[in-house]
């Protein structure tokens, strides 16, 4: 359990699209298709045409219906459905950084339903979760943590999925605080922009949970439990999981530090933990002399 049962969060403007089709040749993804969107993940390229999605020459999915999470009302809600789960996130996230950033203009949130069309590529499992700038919006489909557990062997418990989504909101801060401006894409490389980028939306996700408890509802109620040992433990794993060398050496590859685009799996870990405990104010990665 991570919600507190009774946290109000109707507030919650999340959306459901996308329709709830195979995503990859064969019924599911391989070996190639986990690393693809393992490296798609927390902001990476669109890799489905690697593993059977729609870019890539196949047939773009026709845009389907949307409809808010209407039944996402209560932190009980949030702590039995994954969904909700997410719609809960999104509560909390927003009266984090209502608190953070002046003029603060909350993203869009849509949880996909098998895949949808967006204007950054096709949203699916098979990409993982992403932020499409052009549209200030997030984009997750919760059985991707499923496929994380159960052919990656990755941790993705629930304060873990709270983890991936704060990295997310972490690019929409990024980008409407002028970061992406002043920072572009400059290539890969451990010293990338793009590396720089990435273990900041670590260190921002970790200073939103390391808050995330003493924030309440407007009845007074805290919207998350004090977070357990194991559970902290289990959003490390993920932030190690996806670290470039990580990906790398589970693709039978060798360690290639000049591709790096997030940063290692020891940085990554760090950047969140650092965050998590020490707030905001350390998470310029892109400061003069700092060591990442």
């Amino acid at each position: 359990m991570t919600f507190n049962p009774d946290a109000d969060i109707s507030g919650n403007t999340t959306r459901r699209r996308g329709r709830n089709t195979a995503i990859a040749a064969g019924g599911g993804v391989g070996v190639l298709g986990i690393v693809a969107l393992v490296v798609a993940m927390l902001g990476g390229p669109d890799l489905t045409g690697l593993v059977g999605g729609a870019p890539g020459g196949q047939e773009q999915p026709a845009a389907t219906g949307e409809n808010t999470l209407s039944e996402c009302d209560t932190g009980t809600d949030a702590n039995t459905n994954d969904d909700c789960r997410m719609a809960g996130a999104e509560v909390v996230l927003n009266e984090y950084w209502t608190k953070h950033v002046d003029g603060y203009v909350a993203p869009s949130l849509t949880v996909v339903d098998g895949q949808t069309p967006t204007q950054c590529g096709t949203a699916s499992n098979a990409v993982g979760p992403f932020y499409c700038p052009p549209e200030q919006g997030v984009y997750i489909d919760p059985t991707f943590f499923q496929l994380m557990q159960q052919q990656f062997g990755a941790s993705a418990g629930e304060l873990a999925q709270l983890y991936i989504v704060g990295h997310e909101w972490g690019h929409h801060i990024q980008n409407i605080t002028g970061v992406m401006d002043r920072y572009p894409n400059n290539g890969t490389g451990p010293e990338s922009n793009g590396v720089r980028t990435e273990l900041q939306a670590d260190c921002y996700a970790g200073a939103w949970l390391g808050d995330a408890t003493e924030l309440t509802d407007d009845n007074g109620e805290r919207y998350l439990e004090p977070y357990t040992d194991a559970q902290l433990a289990d959003a490390v794993n993920a932030a190690y999981t996806v670290g470039d060398d990580h990906i790398q050496e589970q693709s039978g590859g060798f360690v290639s530090p000049e591709s790096f685009t997030h940063g290692t799996s020891e940085q990554r870990k760090y950047w969140f933990a650092n965050g998590y405990k020490n707030g905001l104010g350390v998470c310029d990665t892109f400061a003069p002399g700092v060591k990442l």
